[in-house]
């Protein structure tokens, strides 16, 4: 009986040891939590290294402005003092939209000369300056709407009028029901003989700025002209077809498509003291279609993941794995910078940890969700604790990001959520600009990351 009584004893004195050590763990962690937090809100360095690279405006890819965030941001990396900063070269399309754009309504007895606000798509066709298209518009509510009066499309002008659908808890839901609209709505238009295609903004916000994004063509079905319409002039231009069906419009484009042009990925580095071939991989894209400056999407993403490593050194914390820095180009129309560092990744030795995302605007932090391997979202929720000092409230699994799913070898991928009622007032607009990213938003969602990877470091997964 003695024989058994004593390992049982050693069994709960070295349990609870282990339970000690996880209490004494979590509160130093939760030390080092506040210290990032109160670090980053109060330094706000991040949010003025936002300010800096917004003021070289958009950043579409293959834009000379392009090139020039490129290399203010490996200069910015290495004044930062990072253990490496390299350039990945990346191939990317190059798209332009010129300084012609209009739609003018021409055969009206009461809206003949008015102008609608309308911008064209990423990689839309333009068409000639002197005529441009005119034609009848048709306006269509659904996919299904377009079946039913194909007959009627011939030789129009296609105006896919679909509200954004506010009945959803979150914005995102709304957006994914539209997209394809944008997407596809050009070639779906076009297979009946549309001359054209305007959408209405896919945008939470009732104001006239169009809001952007890519279009693909199907090669088998003629390439016409495609732009989206502000909120405002869309409303007129459906009521105004109420009144007079027969009104026509005229569209003039200049933008066009031009050989693929030379890009980057942007990467920075701290090495790992303890297992320098585990690598945590976190960023976002640094490309931002052409209007506004692309704060929120995605210099903010990128900033705030510059940041991570930047807390890291101002805390003099130091990590024991590699934490590395991705600003991933092409993210908006081609993905060719995530493509390439997946293939790096799968080509080297090293082990790919987790990659995390941050592409969804500088607002107030909610959550992390988790993509693939239920083992890490289980060890990543057990430190709900901790992560709360940051402002997450939630993990879940879900999506984690376009650029981080194209590492296929890394153990997971994580997706970092703000709260996202706001992000499509910006979203691929005029509207995203530096002014609107609120700094102490912004500063928490840096802290919010670097107390993920400073746990991911400490604890693996």
């Amino acid at each position: 009986m003695k024989k058994l009584f004593i390992p049982f004893l050693l069994l709960i004195f070295l349990a609870g040891n282990t339970f000690s050590q996880k209490e004494k763990n979590e509160k130093s962690y939760i030390t080092i939590a506040d210290s990032i937090v109160k670090t980053a809100m109060t330094d706000q360095k991040g949010y003025a290294i936002l300010g800096d690279l917004c003021k070289i405006g958009p950043r579409l890819s293959g834009s000379e402005n392009s090139l020039k965030a490129i290399e203010w941001a490996m200069a910015k990396m290495i004044s930062l003092g990072f253990d490496s900063v390299w350039l990945q070269p990346v191939m990317v399309p190059h798209w332009e939209r010129g300084k012609t754009e209009s739609a003018v309504i021409v055969s009206s007895n009461k809206f003949k000369n008015k102008k609608l606000a309308i911008a064209a798509f990423g990689g839309s066709v333009g068409t000639d300056l002197s005529k441009g298209i005119t034609a009848k518009v048709i306006e269509i509510h659904s996919w299904a709407e377009l079946t039913t009066k194909k007959q009627e499309v011939k030789d129009k002008i296609v105006f896919f009028n679909v509200p954004f659908d506010n009945s959803f808890p979150t914005s995102f839901p709304a957006y994914g029901k539209n997209v394809g609209y944008r997407v596809q709505g050009a070639s779906e238009a076009a297979k009946h003989g549309a001359k054209g295609m305007i959408l209405r903004s896919i945008t939470s916000k009732n104001d006239n700025v169009p809001h952007v994004g890519v279009l693909h063509y199907t090669d088998s079905i003629p390439q016409v002209p495609a732009v989206a319409i502000g909120i405002t002039d869309a409303d007129f231009l459906s009521n105004a077809l109420k009144k007079e069906p027969e009104l026509k419009l005229q569209l003039k484009l200049s933008c066009k498509t031009l050989p693929e042009a030379q890009s980057y990925n942007v990467i920075g580095e701290m090495k790992g003291t303890e297992f320098p071939d585990q690598v945590i991989v976190i960023g976002g894209h640094f490309d931002s279609w052409d209007k506004g400056d692309g704060a929120h999407d995605d210099a903010a993403g990128c900033v705030q993941s510059m940041e991570v490593l930047d807390l890291f050194k101002r805390l003099q914390i130091k990590p024991k794995r590699t934490i590395r820095c991705v600003f991933f180009i092409n993210e908006e129309n081609g993905s060719r910078g995530g493509i390439a560092y997946g293939e790096f990744a799968a080509a080297s030795k090293e082990k790919h940890l987790t990659a995390i995302e941050s592409d969804r605007g500088a607002f107030t932090p909610q959550g992390f969700a988790v993509d693939k391997d239920s083992a890490s979202f289980l060890k990543i929720g057990s430190w709900k604790n901790i992560l709360e000092r940051a402002g997450i409230s939630w993990v879940k699994q879900g999506g984690s990001g376009v650029d981080v799913s194209y590492i296929k070898n890394a153990k997971c991928l994580i997706g970092y959520v703000p709260d996202s009622q706001r992000y499509f007032d910006y979203h691929h607009s005029a509207n995203d600009i530096f002014t609107e990213v609120n700094p102490r938003e912004f500063e928490l969602g840096s802290a919010a990351m670097t107390v993920l990877v400073f746990l991911i470091d400490r604890e693996g997964l």
